[in-house]
């Protein structure tokens, strides 16, 4: 360590300052003023954290800042963003920066500084390596792509099925229903696995839940292609959805560890492909695997195959958590100076386990209980992520009942879905320009964020009308498969939209709505498969089509109606302040 960092010895250490004296009388530097000599302390003064723009109002938690919060709410929120040039800030000094200048203190706030013990919170230092966020822009773009694939993996994995629901029924001797529930219960492993995955990262890391999580899903593929019965396979398919889950809960937290609040937003469009796009997948690529193989236990070692890739891939990136990162670096230093007092403020106040499981369990569910605009929000997205596995069971249905096409070909028809997707993916810069350039202007609102969702959720339901009108047999199949781009495209950019819409809307708790927005997603899609194939058969290919046209257009309003009237809204009805 350089002289800066070596610890001051008790001797050394600069006497408390006098709490009696005005404030702007109390010294603001413990550094030797001459600009030829070193610092005398390792740790920030009042003057250099100002320096560095720490403001006596305490602003709100970045994405990054752990849910795992003391009991009074964020004391140094910007422990986990901020870079200073000791990497040290103590408490008192803090607290010096957050009262009042020019005021002389309260006797309550002269009593709580002097009460205060004298912790010295951890921060990464300017320009410090171990900041994901200051890796170069080549290998954040990497990092993101990598978690934007990891999303991709998960949710191919959870539609693998759909290209051969036939061998199931024949291999099983179970009807269709049946098999479609190795769909479905996966999809609600999802909403499962994250209420165990998002808490257990916040305690030892990102990395280390990828490996066992990821590692358990690539397992049991082997029981999943070896399954004697149906029974068997349904539990194992179950089990899959609740380990692989992690990607879904914890990606885009790796997104925004790594890329700054105003910088996050093309990084979570690009990962915005994976939950919807990724499904679409499955029935291209296994659709292949049934014609040509007619082997049911293939679908699922491509499957383990690509995990396991994608997984050691994963992996191999650092740790990204600041969180758990600064909480090491606060162990190491305890152990190196012998200071006890080195800590992190996730460590400063110890949760109980109720504590833990109202953060994680509780309060979720608490707020889909009684925030409507949480609600609201999370239907929109539930009814686009349910529209979507219904395509899954909708296109056999019609290209086999109009085309006769096998499952290979009628795979083909997903590509358009893809296609729009990829589309949604180069028009969101245009949404970051506008959001940037509105930022430089005022401050920005939540509404700020629906901009892409006015765009795109017209076009789910126009998508599904046009569906419908050409789901006749003299129409050619380009008609109805033409219908995914306008799907694909809407899809993502309602997607992108809503998630930061949430996340700013809630954001002291945007964990936990994030958390009840998986949860309730992740029921639709697995809701819907178990009766989108008896819908086309008794409405018959065009009012099936219709019935979804007609709910997506009723939806359309809650994007458009809450850009406008969002503010008031929130204002009456949020509870979770």
């Amino acid at each position: 360590m350089t002289d800066a960092q070596t610890p001051a010895s008790p001797a050394e250490t600069p006497s408390p300052v006098s709490l009696t004296e005005p404030i702007e009388r109390i010294p603001t530097a413990i550094y030797d003023e001459r600009e030829d000599q070193e610092p005398l302390s390792r740790v920030e003064t009042t003057q250099s954290l100002q320096n560095l723009g720490v403001s006596e109002e305490t602003p709100t938690p970045d994405a990054n800042y752990p849910a795992f919060r003391p009991r009074s709410g964020p004391e140094f929120p910007e422990e986990y963003t901020l870079e200073t040039q000791t990497g040290l800030v103590p408490a008192q000094t803090l607290e010096q920066v957050r009262s009042r200048a020019g005021v002389r203190p309260r006797s309550e706030d002269i009593e709580k500084i002097a009460s205060k013990p004298d912790f010295e919170f951890v921060t990464f230092k300017i320009d410090d390596p171990e900041n994901p966020q200051n890796w170069s822009n080549a290998y954040r773009w990497m990092v993101t792509g990598l978690a934007a694939l990891l999303v991709v993996c998960v949710a191919y994995g959870s539609s693998i099925v759909t290209g051969g629901l036939g061998l199931i029924s024949e291999k099983y001797n179970v009807s269709l229903e049946v098999a479609n529930l190795t769909c479905s219960i996966m999809v609600l492993g999802f909403a499962v696995g994250p209420l165990l995955w998002s808490p257990l990262s916040e305690i030892i890391g990102r990395r280390p839940v990828y490996a066992i999580s990821l590692g358990l899903y690539t397992i049991f593929n082997i029981p999943c292609a070896l399954a004697p019965n149906i029974g068997a396979l349904l539990v194992c398919r179950f089990l899959c959805g609740v380990f692989a889950s992690s990607a879904l809960s914890l990606a885009g937290g790796t997104i925004a560890d790594i890329w700054s609040k105003e910088q996050r937003g093309m990084g979570i469009a690009l990962f915005s492909f994976g939950p919807y796009s990724g499904p679409v997948f499955g029935p291209i690529v296994n659709g292949f695997i049934n014609v040509s193989t007619h082997r049911l236990d293939l679908f699922f070692w491509v499957n383990m195959a690509f995990a396991g890739v994608v997984m050691l891939l994963i992996i191999s990136i650092p740790e990204t958590y600041a969180p758990v990162i600064l909480k090491r670096r606060a162990k190491r230093l305890r152990k190196e100076t012998g200071n006890p007092l080195i800590i992190t403020e996730q460590e400063q106040v110890e949760m109980s386990l109720y504590e833990i499981i109202n953060t994680c369990l509780i309060r979720p569910v608490r707020m889909i209980a009684t925030e409507p605009v949480l609600d609201l929000m999370c239907m929109y997205v539930v009814l686009i992520y349910a529209m979507l596995y219904a395509f899954f069971f909708a296109y056999p249905v019609i290209f086999q009942t109009l085309y006769g096409y096998n499952d290979a070909i009628v795979g083909l028809m997903f590509i358009p879905i893809l296609i729009g997707s990829g589309i949604a993916i180069v028009f969101t810069p245009f949404c970051e320009k506008k959001y940037q350039a509105l930022c430089k202007k005022r401050d920005p609102t939540p509404e700020d964020r629906l901009l892409g969702a006015m765009i795109g959720s017209p076009l789910v339901p126009i998508s599904l009308f046009i569906l419908g009108a050409t789901s006749f047999k003299h129409i050619i199949w380009v008609g109805p498969a033409s219908s995914g781009i306008a799907f694909g495209f809407g899809m993502v950019l309602c997607y992108y939209s809503v998630n930061n819409y949430i996340i700013d809307s809630y954001q002291k708790y945007a964990a936990s709505a994030l958390a009840a927005k998986v949860f309730l997603r992740s029921g639709g899609g697995a809701a819907f498969p178990l009766f989108t194939v008896q819908m086309y058969h008794r409405l018959g290919l065009q009012w099936a089509s219709w019935l979804l046209a007609f709910i997506g257009v009723a939806m359309v309003f809650i994007p458009y109606g809450f850009y406008y009237f969002g503010a008031s809204i929130r204002a009456k009805l949020t509870r979770t302040k």
